[in-house]
């Protein structure tokens, strides 16, 4: 019961994963990015520890198919499992086990993938892809919240969203946009406001990190 995608922006280097469902906690189960590394999500009947074991293997200098090989092969549950991975150079790879429930689809274009299960309809993926590339533009954040928002007008899921996540990770440990909205009926509208919120503060909390004396007030 989830549409996400990975995204990656080849200018800045940047790496940010987004992701909605009829569930709980979506923001804290499903994406995971790494900077300089890559991201996987893990969905469907979800294993969180799949992400950190996907973005260890990255840093080891493997590549999406050969991680993503990697996670498939560790765990005995792996139909029960959609996975997606985007390594550093931007090469992508994805997984259905054989108990993903329909509608399901994946779809791999430049710098991004997006997927989906138990989707209102095949499309969603696909339509997220497309506004994630007219987006080129704009801030990978930005872009992964006008993907998220085709996903819903495409149809989203079979069931009303109550959950979505917007994650992007750039130079620092800690992630440059960690927003999460839970147990909301209207999930991807509150996220797209967080994220008009948090736009401009963005870089500003990074400097208060690195360079606390010479960083605004916000």
């Amino acid at each position: 019961m989830t549409y996400s995608l990975i995204g990656r922006c080849a200018r800045t280097g940047q790496f940010g994963c987004a992701a909605a469902t009829s569930s709980l906690a979506v923001g804290s189960r499903v994406p995971f990015a790494a900077a300089g590394i890559g991201a996987v999500l893990t969905q469907h009947r979800t294993d969180p520890r799949l992400g950190p074991r996907g973005l260890e293997l990255l840093r080891q200098g493997c590549s999406a198919e050969e991680t993503l090989a990697a996670l498939v092969a560790s765990t005995p549950h792996h139909g029960w499992r959609q996975i997606a991975v985007m390594d550093r150079h931007g090469r992508t790879a994805q997984f259905d086990g054989a108990h993903v429930k329909p509608a399901r689809a994946a779809v791999h274009a430049p710098d991004c993938i997006a997927m989906g299960n138990i989707l209102a309809n095949e499309t969603v993926p696909a339509a997220m892809a497309d506004a994630f590339a007219r987006s080129s533009g704009e801030p990978l954040a930005e872009r992964l919240m006008r993907a998220m928002e085709a996903g819903e007008a495409a149809g989203g899921e079979g069931r009303p969203v109550t959950s979505a996540a917007l994650l992007v990770v750039e130079r620092e440990i800690f992630p440059l946009v960690d927003l999460r909205v839970d147990s909301a009926p209207e999930s991807i509208p509150a996220l797209r406001a967080l994220w008009n919120e948090y736009r401009p503060l963005a870089e500003v909390f990074v400097m208060r990190a690195v360079e606390p004396e010479t960083a605004p007030i916000a």
